[in-house]
């Protein structure tokens, strides 16, 4: 006799919680004024109110969505080049530049784009795509590389072309990996983003970088926590997308 209760999956239920979380410090943050003015008496404004939390973390994950999108499109198809005949003895210098564009403090991009570009978006995407490019790179190579030979063999043997067989065996096998990359490249960004508010783009960063010019403690701890509460809920949802690959090419 079943009980009608739905069951979830450890996965699941973390990125369920997740999204509560979030939802609840982005939709609920102004409940919290009154806990922010007895911890912090000496504040005049406790709480953060220039913009909605909403359109903060709105702005925030627009701004993160489209340089993950960006640096997984550029570096994917690098990285997919550099592993084909033809793309080999381009490798060394891609590697060279996604490890550049990594090893290159965001808010060193950010002090010399802005004088060409000026302040807004514009000099954060540049950024932060450059940012996560190395992790997109890094496992796209190497997930096409853990492609044994001898399947490759077996899809020629079977009449595949080269094409048909880097997008109906090899990408599908190297897809964990790949994915892997894709997760720390949002990841960081999400965290990184924050500093793009020093050059007038609109992210969760503002509220911290206010806070910290203005000794606002407060006013650092809600854009934290809120950035915090984002990444967890990317992190949970990669690993549920990671766990449903993995079944995916099982049972498939």
């Amino acid at each position: 006799m079943t009980t009608g209760v739905m069951r979830l999956d450890p996965l699941t239920g973390r990125l369920m919680l997740a999204l509560l979380a979030l939802a609840a410090l982005v939709l609920g943050m102004p409940a919290l004024k009154p806990l922010f003015a007895a911890l912090y008496p000496a504040l005049d404004r406790p709480l953060y109110e220039a913009e909605t939390f909403l359109t903060l973390t709105l702005d925030h994950m627009a701004l993160v969505g489209a340089s993950s999108l960006i640096a997984v499109a550029a570096g994917g198809l690098a990285g997919i080049a550099v592993t084909r005949p033809w793309g080999a003895e381009f490798r060394g210098l891609l590697e060279a530049v996604a490890t550049m564009g990594q090893t290159f403090p965001p808010v060193a991009v950010l002090a010399l784009a802005v004088p060409s570009i000026g302040f807004g978006p514009l000099p954060a995407l540049i950024a932060l795509s450059l940012y996560a490019l190395l992790p997109v790179v890094r496992n796209t190579i190497a997930g096409l590389e853990g492609v044994s030979d001898a399947v490759r063999e077996s899809a020629r043997g079977l009449g595949m072309g080269p094409w048909e067989t880097l997008f109906r065996v090899e990408l599908p096998l190297a897809a964990p990996v790949i994915l892997a990359g894709v997760r720390t490249a949002v990841i960081v960004n999400t965290g990184t983003a924050a500093i793009a508010s020093t050059v007038g783009a609109k992210t969760l960063g503002l509220p911290i970088i206010v806070g910290l010019n203005g000794s606002n403690q407060a006013y650092v701890i809600q854009g934290a926590l809120i950035v915090g509460a984002l990444a967890l809920v990317l992190d949970a949802g990669f690993e549920r997308l990671a766990a449903w690959s993995v079944r995916w090419r099982t049972e498939g």
